[in-house]
């Protein structure tokens, strides 16, 4: 364990949040012999969900099996791990300190990976099939409603293309407008053509037998369906990230934390990765992406390393020479 001058001990990275990219990030970590102490609150955003699919050796797997199983293995490494919220920040280039409601961690770097959280739309009956009758992603989902009824309720102009997207998994595909309007000429005439059925009108609520979706209320009728797909908004949890004063970019889904493909932010010695910044990130790339940003998160380290044997200090915030062997 490094110390600092004043004899406190001094970790090499603190990690904030325990889900996919965060335990991904901190084996790598704990692999390359760093000190590594992850905080997490244990809330994932795919915690109601039973099964996750898609990922290399684990499909059907559920996702806090995964967990699970991931937290043994980076304890195994000499990673500790804390359950709480960090409730504070601090970060001056050379060490970060984050407090959790019991102590404070102090590190030489810092990386977030706290996610996101799902909007949902407001219908009654939906938040409580969400993950299970209710889902977002054609590929974690899409195989297991094959050839059944499959309801896409539109929150916006994009839900278009999820339904034209789950017609491939589905030759009985049907798109409620709900509060979107009806889509373009073109694309209601791409429906058309590929067989999938519009239904106009607010949805007022969905029908749930046995605790499985069945159909889908809208217009005084109800529409038989087998499964619902939506398109929640995405709401980084960024909080930490923007208290530490990281600068963020307008997109077409609000304002989001940047990063350089690296995973590093405008603020020296805190980094991010997951689903903070990146909406798209699946349990797979999630991973993927943790095993990228340790890695270059360790390479910086290094480069403050040979400076420190060299007697001078890492110019803060500059990029590595050291590359994550990946990207080579």
């Amino acid at each position: 364990m490094n110390r600092m001058g004043n004899g406190r001990e001094l970790t090499d990275v603190v990690v904030v949040g325990g889900g996919p990219a965060g335990l991904s990030a901190a084996l790598s970590l704990g692999r390359a012999r760093r000190r590594v102490v992850v905080v997490d609150a244990g809330e994932p955003r795919n915690m109601t969900a039973p099964h996750m699919h898609g990922v290399l050796g684990h499909d059907g797997l559920s996702p806090l099996r995964l967990l699970e199983l991931g937290r043994k293995e980076v304890a195994g490494y000499g990673v500790r791990l804390i359950h709480g919220e960090v409730t504070a920040a601090r970060a001056d280039g050379a060490v970060v300190e984050v407090e959790t409601a019991n102590e404070t961690i102090r590190a030489r770097r810092l990386l977030v990976a706290t996610g996101l959280a799902d909007d949902l739309p407001d219908i009654p009956g939906l938040r409580e099939q969400w993950g299970r009758g209710v889902v977002v992603c054609p590929y974690c989902d899409g195989w297991e409603h094959r050839d059944d009824v499959i309801g896409v309720v539109a929150t916006s102009p994009r839900s278009v293309d999820q339904a034209q997207l789950l017609r491939q998994w589905s030759d009985r595909v049907v798109y409620f407008a709900n509060a979107t309007g009806e889509p373009a000429a073109d694309e209601m005439d791409a429906l058309v053509r590929r067989g999938i059925r519009f239904e106009s009108g607010p949805v007022t609520g969905l029908r749930v037998d046995d605790d499985r979706v069945t159909g889908v209320e809208v217009g005084g009728r109800v529409i038989a369906v087998g499964v619902v797909f939506t398109g929640p908004t995405p709401r980084p949890r960024d909080a930490l990230l923007r208290s530490l004063g990281a600068t963020t970019t307008e997109g077409p889904l609000g304002p989001w934390v940047d990063i350089d493909e690296d995973g590093r932010t405008s603020v020296p010695g805190v980094w991010a990765v997951g689903n903070v910044v990146n909406a798209r990130a699946n349990v797979s790339v999630s991973l993927g992406l943790g095993s990228l940003v340790a890695g270059a998160v360790n390479a910086d380290l290094v480069a403050d390393d040979i400076a420190g044997a060299h007697g001078r200090k890492s110019p803060s915030g500059a990029r590595s020479q050291f590359r994550h062997h990946a990207r080579t």
